[in-house]
C-alpha cells in the first residue's frame, strides 16, 4: 500500500511564499461558493452581498476601515513577535484591557481633563495592554513558561474583569439596569471624519503602525535582532542578541498595540463599555499576521480582506438570509487553506516508504 509522506524541502521557493496566501483566498472563495450552493444560494449572488455590495456607497468604505483599523493594530504587534518566535496568543485580553484602561480616563476624568482627554486616554489604553501583557513576558523570561498558554488564559481574565466592571461599579445608573458604561461624550469620543460614517484617527494611527512597523523590521537594527533570534537563535546568541530583551520588546509592543486597538473601538464605533466589545479582533488578527506572510504591508491587505469579510457577512445576512455562522466558516477555510498552502511551500509530497522504510 502506497503511504503519503511529507519530505522538507532544501529551501522554500520565495515565489511560492509570496503566492501561497493568494492560493489560498482563491481556495477559499472556491470551497465558499460550493458551501453557498449547498445552502441553496446562488454563489455569483453571495459573492456579490459578500465582497462588493458592502464598498458600494462611501458608509461601506469608511465601515471597511473600521473593521480593518483594529486588526492592522493587532496583527503588527503579533507578527513583529511571531518574527522572533514569541507567540503573544492573547492580544484579545490586552484588546479588552486597553479599552478598560483608556475608557476609565473617559469615563471619569473627562470635565477635568478638557482637551487632552483623548490623548490621554490612548496612552492609558496602550499603557494598560502593555503592562497585560508583561505578565507572560516576566513569567516567560524568569520562569520559563509557555507565552502561548500564559498569554491565552490573560484573555478570560480580561474578559471577566470587563464583564465584573460593566455590571457592578462602572454600570451607568442611567442605563436601565443594563450592563453598561456611561456613554462617552464630549472630548472623549472619538470623532469620525465623514458626518454620518464612524471612520475616526484610529484609521490614521494604524496607517502609521504599518509604516513604523515596516521601518523597524527592515532598516533597524533593533529589526535585525528580532529576525535573527526567530531565524537562528544559536547565531543570535553567539552574537550576543539578548533572546530575554526582545522577549520583553516584542510582548509589551504587541500589547500596547492592542491595548491602542481596544481603546479606539470603545471611544469610537461603540461608544461605551459593554460586556463584549470585539467579534473576536485579537484572535482573528493571528490569522491577519499568517495571511499577510508577517510583513506589514501585507498585513494591511490582509486587514482589509477579513474586515470585508465581516461586513460582508453582515450584508449577507440581511439580503440572502444566510445564518451569521457563514462569516466564522469563512474565516476557519481561510485559515485552513492558509495552513495547508504554507505545508506544502515549506514541504513536498511523496507517495510510498521512505528509502529507510524500505532497506528495513
Amino acid at each position: 500500500m502506497p503511504l503519503v509522506r511529507l519530505e522538507p524541502r532544501a529551501q522554500a521557493s520565495r515565489l511560492a511564499t509570496y503566492l501561497s496566501p493568494v492560493l489560498a483566498v482563491v481556495l477559499t472563495l472556491i470551497a465558499g461558493a460550493a458551501l453557498f450552493a449547498l445552502l441553496g444560494t446562488d454563489p455569483l449572488d453571495a459573492f456579490q452581498a459578500f465582497f462588493i455590495d458592502p464598498v458600494s456607497s462611501l458608509y461601506g468604505l469608511a465601515e471597511l476601515g473600521v473593521k480593518a483599523t483594529p486588526l492592522v493594530l493587532c496583527a503588527i504587534g503579533l507578527a513583529i513577535g511571531f518574527r522572533a518566535n514569541v507567540w503573544n496568543i492573547g492580544a484579545e485580553g490586552q484588546f479588552i484591557i486597553g479599552a478598560i484602561c483608556g475608557g476609565g480616563v473617559g469615563i471619569y476624568y473627562e470635565p477635568m481633563l478638557g482637551p487632552a482627554t483623548l490623548p490621554i486616554m490612548f496612552a492609558a489604553g496602550a499603557i494598560g495592554g502593555l503592562l497585560w501583557a508583561a505578565i507572560p513576558a516576566l513569567l516567560k523570561t524568569e520562569f520559563n513558561a509557555n507565552e502561548i498558554l500564559t498569554s491565552l488564559l490573560l484573555t478570560y481574565v480580561a474578559s471577566l474583569l470587563l464583564n465584573y466592571l460593566v455590571r457592578g461599579p462602572w454600570r451607568n445608573p442611567q442605563g436601565f439596569n443594563f450592563p453598561q458604561s456611561k456613554p462617552f461624550e464630549g472630548y472623549a469620543m472619538i470623532q469620525p471624519f465623514f458626518h454620518g460614517t464612524r471612520l475616526g484617527i484610529g484609521s490614521v494611527i494604524a496607517l502609521v503602525v504599518v509604516a513604523g512597523g515596516w521601518f523597524l523590521l527592515s532598516r533597524s537594527f533593533l529589526g535585525y535582532q528580532i529576525k535573527v533570534i526567530g531565524l537562528t537563535p544559536l547565531a543570535a546568541t553567539y552574537a550576543g542578541f539578548s533572546q530575554k530583551r526582545i522577549t520583553w520588546f516584542t510582548l509589551m509592543l504587541s500589547g500596547a498595540l492592542a491595548g491602542i486597538a481596544g481603546l479606539n473601538e470603545v471611544a469610537g464605533p461603540i461608544g461605551q463599555l459593554l460586556p463584549s466589545i470585539s467579534p473576536g479582533y485579537g484572535f482573528t488578527a493571528i490569522i491577519v499576521a499568517f495571511l499577510g506572510r508577517l510583513h506589514p504591508f501585507g498585513i494591511l491587505l490582509a486587514s482589509l480582506l477579513i474586515a470585508l469579510i465581516y461586513i460582508g457577512g453582515e450584508s449577507a445576512q440581511i439580503s440572502l438570509d444566510l445564518p451569521v455562522a457563514v462569516v466564522g466558516v469563512f474565516q476557519g477555510m481561510l485559515l485552513f487553506f492558509l495552513l495547508a498552502c504554507e505545508i506544502l511551500v515549506r514541504y513536498r509530497v511523496r507517495l510510498g516508504r521512505s528509502s529507510v522504510e524500505s532497506v528495513a
